[in-house]
């Protein structure tokens, strides 16, 4: 029996892995482009910051460098005289970060407070005029950004004096100040992106609604629930929907069309075999061997002509099919088949579970049925059972349907099960006892891509017919 939806599978028969839904892949998507558009903006500010920090340290240290030049005078000797005052208190707090060196002619030096115990013997006098700003260079103290500068002191009537000035702070005081601005910004950033993501999800599901009540309809048609899609749809989506329901219109007219045509076929040829058989009865009545033979062949003709009839009329398994309840169609079966069968009194006792519906064609089911009570009932003693339960799958959108016809006949030996069930069996094979009946039962069943078995009866020890319908 075919499986009821075809499967791909990979080389080694594992199912390939299933793929992204939009919305996973629109979230997917935008998850990567906002990372790494916030991560670009994280990197561009935060060395917008190193750059802006050490530019306004230059400038700090220049600020402090023209402090101590403005300060500084020269005695009548000639000799440097230092500020008492600093431009900053950690100039005057040893170990501080911040220290002033100032170099001059004759072996002279002259140090800040805080500069006191280190070691600057690698700072160079510079030219009058010359700047320099460096960094960050390693020393015994750490790493070091410092800034230098050269001047002439002009004196009147005296020899000008040359002196470098030069202001230095350890890089930790900066790599601190970009630290945090960094974690802040991070932070921020971070804060901003899951803003962001969750508002892009938001408007993901409220972009893909549309979709989702698209699929909600298909669903319901093909539970039967509906004959269209019926809903009001966006610009970009009506296309697709409108010629989906023409599609299901279509369907329907012409499986209609092909039923009416069969219909009338049926009684076309059903007509001439009458008249036949009437005129073998009327002209034959002195020969009767030939008239039996030839009455037998006309209604082996007739058999046949309605088992092929109803083999093309079964319409099988159908994507937009209306849900058929099953326990109204049973009663009125049963209650015809009471009547044909009143002499042998046979009590049919049902067990359908509520809601079980046939999903396909009202006539496939009746026939189905029909075919499986009828020969229920005209093997069975005094009992038969019809039994339907629904059988749902996760993930699909009809349930599967399991149907049941046991009598408490003779039933059937287990060695001629497998022949009952042969496949492919033609309009005049048949098998003993089970006549036209099973042969279009076994085609209705594959039609719909479903299962037929026969076993013993549980509850009576007759025969038990079991059709099973998969979820689809």
């Amino acid at each position: 029996m075919p499986s009821p939806a075809a499967k791909t599978t990979t080389t080694d028969g594992t199912p390939p892995p299933r793929p992204f839904s939009l919305a996973a892949r629109a979230a997917l998507a935008t998850g990567l482009v906002l990372a790494a558009f916030l991560g670009a903006i994280g990197l561009t500010l935060s060395k917008t910051n190193a750059d802006s920090a050490l530019n306004a340290l230059q400038d700090r240290l220049y600020n402090f460098t023209i402090a101590y030049m403005a300060g500084t005078d020269v005695s009548r000797y000639g000799r440097p005289l230092m500020p008492d005052s600093t431009p900053d208190p950690r100039f005057s707090r040893p170990g501080s970060g911040l220290y002033a060196v100032v170099l001059g002619d004759h072996d002279f030096r002259w140090e800040s407070s805080s500069a006191i115990g280190r070691d600057f013997d690698f700072l160079q006098p510079l030219k009058p005029g010359e700047q320099r700003f460096t960094g960050p260079v390693d020393t015994r103290m750490g790493r070091l950004y410092y800034y230098s500068y050269g001047v002439l002191l002009d004196l009147p009537e005296r020899k000008p004096v040359h002196l470098t000035f030069t202001v230095a702070q350890t890089e930790e005081q900066l790599a601190n100040s970009n630290e945090v601005y960094r974690r802040s910004l991070i932070g921020w950033l971070a804060t901003l992106g899951v803003l962001l993501i969750v508002l892009q999800l938001l408007l993901l599901r409220w972009s893909l609604t549309p979709l989702r009540k698209v699929s909600s309809d298909m669903s319901r048609v093909e539970r039967g629930n509906s004959d269209h899609l019926d809903s009001q749809y966006p610009l970009e989506l009506t296309g697709i929907t409108e010629r989906i329901n023409a599609f299901i219109d279509s369907e329907r007219e012409q499986r209609t069309r092909y039923r009416n045509t069969l219909a009338d076929l049926a009684h076309s040829l059903k007509t001439p075999l009458a008249v036949i058989r009437s005129q073998v009865e009327s002209a034959a009545a002195e020969r009767p061997q030939l008239r039996d033979a030839l009455l037998d062949q006309v209604r082996r003709m007739d058999e046949l002509v309605a088992y092929q009839l109803a083999r093309a009329a079964t319409s099988g398994r159908q994507t937009f099919a209306t849900a058929v309840p099953l326990a109204g169609h049973a009663e009125d079966l049963v209650r015809s088949l009471e009547k044909v069968y009143a002499a042998k009194n046979v009590l049919c006792e049902f067990d359908i579970e509520e809601g079980a519906a046939f999903h396909g064609e009202q006539g496939d089911l009746l026939e189905l049925m029909g075919n499986l009570l009828e020969n229920a009932f005209k093997w069975a003693g005094h009992h038969v059972l019809l039994v339907a339960k629904i059988e749902p799958e996760a993930g699909r959108a009809r349930p599967g349907l399991w149907l049941s016809v046991e009598d408490d006949g003779p039933g059937i030996p287990a060695d001629k099960i497998e022949k009952v069930l042969q496949r492919g069996v033609r309009g005049d094979e048949r098998v003993q006892g089970h006549g036209i009946g099973l042969s279009i039962v076994q085609d209705i069943v594959r039609a719909y891509r479903g299962e037929l078995t026969v076993d013993g009866s549980p509850e009576f020890g007759g025969a038990r017919f079991s059709v099973q319908f998969p979820a689809s």
